[in-house]
């Protein structure tokens, strides 16, 4: 019993000998002219440690420096660029019997960093990146090596530090504040609460590390935390990375990103890393969550990024969108060369509802980016994903219903909205050119097959060089072109539309059947300002229109004309309406547009019965119509579903259409045909006079004399 109480306690006693020995044979501010020596040497700059340097014994045996200092350089507004409130060293104690430093841990608690670059654009850590001077000679020449070094145990003990060595093995840092003060790009930035540990550090061995901080920058607030275990190689000349997670988050008045969480299962240079993503939040008004993975890889160089199998798996949700909420889905290939700054992206898919796409870009970064891009989509239907169905099924309802509420109330005018020009700043900073091919297209319930587009934009000017489609059975093709590099921006554009079947094309656009027949139309305008009223008031141009074998609904001319001759004949009217739709073989006219109005004096409509020609004017910023059409009967009116008038032929009849474009107003100026009639019939009646008294009327003179003389009655 006796000896196991001993071997105990002398068990228990070594412990407390090795401390005893600790503290009486080793000083540690021995360590401080060392450290302070080092410090001025590798980055000429001041260290100070105020007080001793302490040992510590729990929870483990090391030291502990006081409040310590890196003083800044001259010019700083900052006095430090290092401070530290306390430094805590781990120290295995065997070693050190044989001056070996050997450092499991360094602690820094309440840490801070104090980081500035002046107007002229010096920072106060470029001494930190220094070469480190050479010692000077001595006043007799270069110094020797028996005079730069201690030979003598005597020079050995009287300055033991030099012959100690020093080796780290982690590092723990707490409580840490980090500032970054620019004053050339003007900018502040803080981090606070800031983290980091390294534990089991060693050579050729996976090591963890962990960090975290919150930050500030002006209105904006962002978090960090994240892990990632490393290994480095014997001289630190390779490493690499596994297991990484990061998490953040940041937040401003606009946008609040409450999850932001990026994953790489592995990092190692030249190889496949497998990523994945994470995005909660909200930005510009919208609802986000967004994840996806991909596989990074990255040269020995760092000079080539590529992110193969990048998947995208997106929902959105708000107000500004088109349709909410919207699901996108990609898949694409990304690969960025930094040392050509070229970005390549291969799009292999994307959706976005009823919406997919597919293709390539590349992206040369510069002052103007430069970006090159070809798209394809097989079916595009820009009114559901715009959701104008919906919404104007909604505006009816809405407005049913506000004309129920607004019965029995005061009408109230509503103030207009100044228009405002667009601000189309951005396009100066633009150079941006690419193809898009569309196989279905569908808007304004208007449908295409075959879209071809290609345009480009440079520096304030956007151009659609070319625009090709099939268009209802036709074919259309344009060409726009807008200089926004003054305000208010000018544009020209021409179009062409061949061979299309207006009909159907009109009511899938207007609900309007009004015309029928094949169109071909032409159309070269120019202006400027892109207001809805501007565009109106400034533009210029002309449409050429050429339909055939067509009609016209809503109008039966011939049906016209015979009532109104009946009523003037006194003849009872056909109580029977004929079919209100008048036929033509082709109807030609050139349009001149000028400020909101637009004219024609060359209208002309042929047909088997009639031969009509037009002229007048229509205002369409008011939307009002003054235009005379003039009708001359050349057949027979059967074919238009009624009783033949021979008496018309060749009678120029003109109808008037006048009021708006919604409820225009048709009336036959007959006045006109009565004259015409009565004309014919007087032209009739001298040609028989003059075969019946040809031969006894002698006298030319006379024979005009009484010719004029009936004329002119009617005159």
């Amino acid at each position: 019993m006796k000896k196991l109480i001993l071997i105990v306690a002398f068990l228990l006693l070594i412990p407390v000998i090795a401390i005893a020995a600790l503290v009486l044979f080793v000083n540690p501010n021995q360590f401080k002219p060392m450290i302070v020596e080092e410090a001025q040497k590798h980055t000429g700059l001041e260290l100070v440690i105020e007080g001793d340097i302490s040992w510590q014994f729990f929870p483990s045996v090391g030291f502990e420096l006081g409040k310590t200092e890196l003083r800044n350089p001259q010019g700083y507004s900052s006095a430090n660029l290092f401070k530290v409130g306390k430094v805590g060293i781990d120290v295995s104690v065997m070693p050190l019997l044989d001056r070996k430093l050997e450092i499991g841990n360094v602690t820094l608690d309440g840490a801070e960093f104090y980081l500035e670059t002046l107007k002229d654009g010096r920072k106060n850590i470029d001494v930190l990146t220094k070469s480190n001077e050479v010692a000077p000679a001595t006043e007799s020449g270069t110094a020797t090596a028996e005079n730069a070094s201690p030979s003598s145990n005597e020079e050995v003990a009287q300055d033991p530090s030099k012959a100690w060595t020093i080796q780290l093995a982690g590092v723990s840092v707490s409580n840490a504040l980090l500032d970054v003060q620019d004053h050339q790009a003007g900018s502040f930035t803080r981090l606070s609460d800031v983290s980091f540990t390294l534990s089991e550090f060693a050579v050729e061995k996976w090591s963890k590390a962990t960090f975290a901080a919150k930050g500030k920058n002006n209105q904006q607030t962002f978090s960090a935390s994240g892990s990632a275990e490393l290994k480095l190689s014997e001289g630190l000349a390779e490493y690499a990375l596994r297991n990484i997670e990061l998490e953040s988050s940041f937040k401003e008045p606009a946008n609040n990103f409450e999850k932001i969480i990026l994953g790489l299962a592995t990092f190692e240079f030249d190889k496949p890393n497998a990523l994945t993503y994470e995005v909660v939040g909200q930005a510009a008004g919208l609802d986000m969550t967004m994840k996806g993975q991909g596989e990074l890889t990255v040269d020995k160089a760092i000079s080539l990024v590529q992110l193969n199998k990048l998947v995208l798996d997106a929902n959105y949700a708000g107000d500004s969108l088109p349709q909410s909420p919207m699901k996108v889905d990609m898949a694409s290939d990304l690969r960025f060369d930094l040392s050509k700054s070229h970005l390549n992206f291969v799009l292999q898919k994307l959706t976005a509802n009823a919406i997919e796409l597919d293709g390539k870009a590349d992206v040369f970064l510069g002052d103007i980016p430069k970006v090159r891009f070809a798209l394809h989509s097989p079916n595009i239907d820009l009114d559901e994903f715009l959701g104008l169905g919906a919404e104007n099924a909604t505006a009816e309802t809405s407005d049913t219903s506000d004309e129920t509420a607004s019965q029995g109330k005061t009408e109230q005018s509503t103030p207009v909205e100044q228009e405002v020009e667009p601000d189309l700043a951005a396009l100066k900073t633009l150079d941006v050119s690419g193809d898009i091919s569309i196989d279905k297209f569908k808007a304004n319930n208007a449908h295409m097959q075959e879209v071809q587009a290609s345009f480009y934009v440079n520096r304030g000017i956007a151009e659609l060089t070319k625009f090709t489609s099939k268009l209802y059975q036709g074919t259309i093709s344009a060409t726009a072109k807008l200089d926004a590099r003054k305000s208010p921006a000018s544009y020209v554009a021409k179009k062409q539309i061949k061979g299309v079947k207006v009909q159907p094309l009109l009511i899938d656009v207007s609900d309007n059947d009004k015309l029928e027949g094949t169109g071909s139309i032409d159309v070269d305008v120019q202006g400027k300002s892109l207001t809805p009223t501007g565009i109106q008031k400034n533009l210029l141009g002309t449409v050429i229109v050429n339909f055939a074998d067509g009609a016209v609904n809503g109008i039966n001319v011939a049906q016209m004309i015979r009532e109104n001759y009946a009523k003037i004949k006194g003849e009872k009217l056909d109580d029977k309406e004929g079919v209100q739709k008048t036929d033509f073989s082709a109807l030609t006219a050139t349009l001149k547009l000028n400020k909101g109005n637009v004219s024609t004096d060359d209208l002309q409509m042929q047909s088997p019965l009639l031969r009509i020609r037009g002229q007048g004017s229509a205002n369409y910023i008011a939307q009002t119509v003054d235009f005379t059409v003039s009708t001359s009967v050349v057949g027979s009116l059967e074919g238009q579903g009624g009783k033949d008038i021979d008496e018309l032929k060749d009678v120029t009849i003109p109808i008037n259409v006048s009021g708006s474009w919604n409820e225009p107003k048709f009336k036959l100026v007959f006045d006109d045909v009565l004259k015409q009639k009565a004309k014919k019939e007087i032209d009739r009646g001298l040609k028989k006079l003059d075969e019946k008294l040809g031969d006894k009327i002698k006298d030319e003179k006379t024979k005009d004399a009484i010719n004029g003389l009936i004329k002119g009655l009617f005159n």
